[in-house]
């Protein structure tokens, strides 16, 4: 698993502040999920995905309606436009920034 310092790293590459402890309770709530390879990244191409996103983090975590959770995981996926692997925590930071939400976690 990844140090906080390298999500941070990461997640520098789309936006120019990033809170460290709000990263560190994304790793928190993502777990055991970021110990494996295909668990740690986000498929923007699978529908599937993208729901458990929506239904999962978003909804539970960022109290995000479906249309909110929606529009945001969008611009996220537009923001990593060109990343084949997007990484989950750097996804969950930038989904809770551009949906006003970060305050939350």
């Amino acid at each position: 698993m990844a140090e906080v310092s390298d999500y941070v790293a990461d997640i520098k590459k789309y936006t120019k502040s990033v809170d460290e402890d709000k990263v560190k309770t994304i790793v928190t709530y993502c777990g055991i999920a970021l110990r494996n390879r295909d668990s740690s990244l986000v498929s923007a191409t699978d529908e599937t995905e993208l729901a458990t996103v929506r239904d999962g983090f978003a909804a539970k975590k960022l109290e995000l309606s479906a249309k909110d959770a929606d529009a945001g995981i969008a611009k996220v996926v537009k923001t990593m436009d060109g990343v084949n692997q997007k990484g989950r925590v750097t996804f969950y930071y930038l989904l809770a920034e551009e949906t006003g939400t970060l305050g939350k976690l």
